[in-house]
C-alpha cells in the first residue's frame, strides 16, 4: 500500500486526484492540503466524498506531509511548485508535480512564466511524465512534472510522424479547442456564471499559449532538432475535454494506408491511446470522463490531418498523473482508471 499526499486539493485537478485515488485498490490517502485557515472536513468541500474519505484538509505542513505521505501530487498554480517541491525531495519523498514548473528548461520557462526557475538542481532530474514517451524513466523517476492538457493531445498526435516532418523541413500548424475547466476554477466558474460567456467561442493566446514552448520542446527533443509549430487555441462553451485538429505538411509523405498503419504500431501496447479506423475522427464524448486519448488521420490534398481528443482534467492531468503514478510504483498501469 502506498501512502499519498495531496497539496492543492480545492483545484480541479486536486479534486479529479481524489476521486481517481479512491478507486486504486493499492493506495492510501493520507494527507490533504490547501490554503485554508482551520482544518475542514473534505465532505464539507466536495459532498459527494462523505463516507468514501476521513482525511481533512488543512494548511501545508510539509513535515507532517512528508512524514505521512511516499508519493506527493502537487496540485498547484504554475510559479508555486517549483518553491515547494525541493523540500519534499530533500525529505526523500516521490513527487508528481501537476504545474509546469519542471517542464521546460530554466531559461524558455522564465521568459514564458515571467519567474525564474530557481530550483535548477531539481529540474536536472525531472522527467517529463507523458508514459508513452518515457515509461522507463518515470518508472525510476524521484520527480515526475505532468505534461499540459494542450500538449499530452498534440504530442501523442505527432509522434509517430514527427522524424519524418523533421528530416523533409515540414510544417505543423496546429488548431486546439479546450472545454472552459482548462482554464481553472474561478475563470470557469466565472463563464458559466456569465451567459453571454457560457455561449460564447473564442480564439485566445495564438501562437502565444505557454504550452506552445512545451509542445517545440518535446517535439524537438524526439526529432533531434529545433521544431516550430503554429498554435492557436480556443475556448469551447462546454465543462470539459479538449480536441486538437493538427495540420501537417512534409515531403515524401506516404499514402493514407500506411500512415494510419504507423499510428496503429506505434500505439499497439498503449492501454490509453486508441486510433480510429480510416474513415473516422474521434470526438470529445468518446473520451470524456476517461483516461484515453483517440485519434484519427486523413491525408488529402498534400495534407496529413490528425485529430486527437483528450479529457483535459484527466488524461490532460489528473488521470496521466495517477497513471504516472501507477508506473513508478509498479502496479497494473490501468489501476484506478478503467
Amino acid at each position: 500500500m502506498v501512502r499519498v499526499g495531496i497539496v492543492g486539493i480545492t483545484s480541479y485537478t486536486g479534486e479529479e486526484l481524489i476521486k481517481l485515488l479512491l478507486k486504486n485498490k493499492d493506495v492510501e490517502i493520507t494527507s490533504l492540503s490547501a490554503r485554508v485557515e482551520d482544518e475542514t472536513s473534505i465532505a464539507d468541500l466536495y459532498p459527494e466524498l462523505k463516507g468514501k474519505l476521513d482525511v481533512p484538509y488543512k494548511a501545508l505542513d510539509i513535515d507532517d506531509v512528508a512524514g505521512k505521505s511516499d508519493i506527493v501530487f502537487l496540485a498547484l498554480p504554475h510559479t508555486v511548485s517549483k518553491d515547494i517541491a525541493p523540500a519534499f525531495l530533500k525529505k526523500g519523498n516521490r513527487v508528481i508535480d501537476l504545474s509546469a514548473d519542471y517542464r521546460l528548461p530554466g531559461k524558455v520557462y522564465s521568459e514564458w512564466y515571467e519567474t525564474d526557475q530557481a530550483d535548477g538542481k531539481d529540474l536536472d532530474k525531472a522527467v517529463y511524465g507523458l508514459p508513452e514517451l518515457n515509461r522507463d524513466k518515470i518508472e525510476k523517476a524521484q520527480l515526475v512534472a505532468n505534461p499540459g492538457c494542450y500538449p499530452t493531445s498534440i504530442l501523442l498526435g505527432l509522434l509517430p510522424v514527427i522524424k519524418d516532418i523533421s528530416e523533409s523541413g515540414g510544417s505543423i500548424t496546429i488548431d486546439s479547442k479546450s472545454g472552459i475547466t482548462g482554464a481553472g476554477r474561478k475563470a470557469a466558474e466565472k463563464i458559466e456564471s456569465e451567459d453571454k460567456e457560457a455561449q460564447n467561442f473564442k480564439c485566445y493566446k495564438p501562437n502565444a499559449h505557454q504550452h506552445m514552448p512545451e509542445v517545440e520542446h518535446i517535439l524537438s527533443l524526439e526529432a533531434g532538432k529545433k521544431i516550430e509549430v503554429t498554435f492557436v487555441p480556443h475556448l469551447l462553451p462546454i465543462k470539459r475535454g479538449i480536441l486538437s485538429t493538427i495540420y501537417v505538411r512534409y515531403q515524401g509523405m506516404g499514402q493514407e494506408q500506411e500512415i494510419h498503419d504507423l499510428y496503429t504500431k506505434k500505439y499497439a501496447a498503449e492501454p490509453f491511446v486508441r486510433i480510429k479506423p480510416l474513415g473516422e475522427m474521434p470526438e470529445i464524448k468518446d473520451v470524456a470522463y476517461t483516461n484515453f486519448c483517440d485519434i484519427g488521420i486523413k491525408v488529402t490534398r498534400g495534407t496529413l490531418i490528425i485529430v486527437s481528443v483528450i479529457d483535459n482534467l484527466l488524461k490532460g492531468a489528473s488521470g496521466q498523473a495517477v497513471q504516472n503514478m501507477n508506473i513508478m510504483c509498479g502496479f497494473d498501469e490501468k489501476e484506478g482508471l478503467d
